[in-house]
């Protein structure tokens, strides 16, 4: 796993060991950027992070910070020596519940320009409804929402979706801000 474009292109990045994280392949995280387009000075926010390599990738193509949210040990400590062995700033590893982070980042006010979302892909349809109630209070007024999930699932918010594209057993899904 590497990084695909921008200051750190082609860098390594560690991914936690075990089976519980499954990284974002090189090929639909530079599919990803690709549908997103530029993220120069961009507000991040990568949930369910595992090894960080999504925000990362956000990181070395302009992104001004990213916030990582991972609730496994062992991904938290991947993300922080990926972060640490780049020299990237602007990143902030936030270890805990996803669904409880999201809750506290809306009562805090947090706004940003690309949030993230690539849980197991196990946990969507429990987690789903949940999400749907915060994320779009989340994103800032041009903001992009990125889920990943199983190629089979199509996941639901309450929120336009732009496109849709299955990448082998991946199926990455890009929301836009509503009209709120």
């Amino acid at each position: 796993m590497r990084v695909i474009a921008g200051s750190r292109k082609g860098h390594k990045l560690a991914a936690p060991r075990g089976l519980d994280t499954r990284p974002t392949s090189d090929r639909v995280r530079e599919n990803i950027f690709n549908l997103v387009g530029p993220v120069d000075g961009a507000r991040v926010l990568d949930l369910f992070a595992g090894s960080g390599a999504l925000g990362i990738e956000a990181l070395s193509r302009g992104a001004a910070s990213a916030v990582f949210v991972e609730h496994d040990l062992d991904a938290v400590h991947a993300i922080e020596r990926n972060l640490d062995g780049l020299r990237l700033t602007g990143g902030r590893v936030v270890r805990g519940d996803v669904v409880r982070t999201v809750a506290q980042e809306v009562t805090a006010g947090a706004k940003y320009d690309l949030v993230l979302v690539d849980p197991p892909y196990g946990m969507l349809t429990d987690i789903q409804p949940r999400l749907a109630r915060h994320l779009p209070t989340l994103l800032s007024v041009d903001g992009l929402l990125v889920v990943e999930t199983d190629a089979r699932i199509e996941p639901e918010l309450p929120l336009p979706v732009r496109t849709s594209r299955r990448y082998g057993q991946t199926r990455v899904t890009l929301f836009e801000a509503g009209n709120a």
